[in-house]
């Protein structure tokens, strides 16, 4: 995944536990293991906004892009994907 989440870094930082997050925030724990981690597919604005408020720092603080090694998606891919995840509710 090109997209890093340092969420333990920034919960080491400010010296907050991961339940302590999960209560105030209202998703559990085994949810923000999974965003910890890297395996989250996706993460709600509502939600990242929680985090970001009780652990004040912005969403550059918790996102990080790195260009994939290998297996890279091209141009095309990428705008596919795009295409096809934007709901604009028109």
């Amino acid at each position: 995944m090109a997209i890093i989440i340092n969420l333990d870094v920034m919960l080491a930082k400010r010296k907050k536990k991961l339940q302590d997050l999960a209560a105030v925030v209202g998703i559990t724990v085994q949810n923000l293991s999974i965003l910890k981690t890297g395996r989250a597919k996706a993460i709600r604005f509502s939600t990242l906004e929680s985090i970001c408020h009780y652990l004040q720092c912005q969403p550059g603080d918790l996102l990080e892009w790195q260009p994939e090694e290998d297996g890279a998606k091209s141009d095309e891919e990428l705008q596919g994907s795009a295409d096809n995840n934007i709901n604009m509710g028109a």
